[in-house]
């Protein structure tokens, strides 16, 4: 998974003749039909992309090997992944959410906290979801630079200075 990352969604059908509703997770949304064919998450189908028109939440779009409403039915839920040479460098303080997951996180003076399980966005900023043999379950810590101030990708860990209380 390493040398692909999850760029959009299929949400359902949309109308009749075998367009999809598309969920897209790029900085620019239009930008999830230009990466080139996208994969399931197995790698087991491909798909060219082709946006039809803006809707609620995304986009109506029609998809290679998909003619009829209970093909794209099938296919609700189907994360899309696209090559990551294919995606845009980013600048030094930005992250592909995929490059964070399973980093070791550790405390301002080296005490591990955790590994990054997973990166969440309920609407108003960036959670790191934390899982750890010392934690009763998962700790969510809000991703800015006064609780994160430390990524590094190279070493594979991030330095936390959580809020007061947070890990009590």
């Amino acid at each position: 998974m390493a040398d692909r990352v999850c760029v959009g969604t299929v949400a359902g059908a949309f109308g009749v003749r075998g367009e999809v509703r598309l969920k897209s997770f790029c900085a620019e949304p239009t930008d999830i039909a230009a990466y080139g064919p996208l994969t399931t998450e197995d790698g087991s189908r491909s798909f060219e992309i082709t946006l039809t028109r803006p809707v609620k939440s995304g986009f109506a779009a029609r998809i290679s090997g998909v003619p009829t409403k209970e093909a794209a039915d099938a296919l609700r839920g189907t994360r899309l992944y696209a090559p990551r040479a294919a995606l845009p460098s980013l600048p030094d303080d930005e992250f592909y959410h995929a490059d964070l997951i399973g980093l070791t996180a550790l405390d301002t003076g080296g005490a591990t906290l955790g590994k990054v399980a997973a990166v969440l966005n309920h609407g108003a900023g960036d959670l790191l979801e934390l899982r750890g043999a010392g934690l009763k379950g998962s700790v969510l810590v809000p991703f800015t630079r006064a609780a994160v101030p430390t990524v590094d990708l190279a070493t594979g860990r991030v330095i936390i200075d959580p809020p007061e209380g947070l890990f009590d």
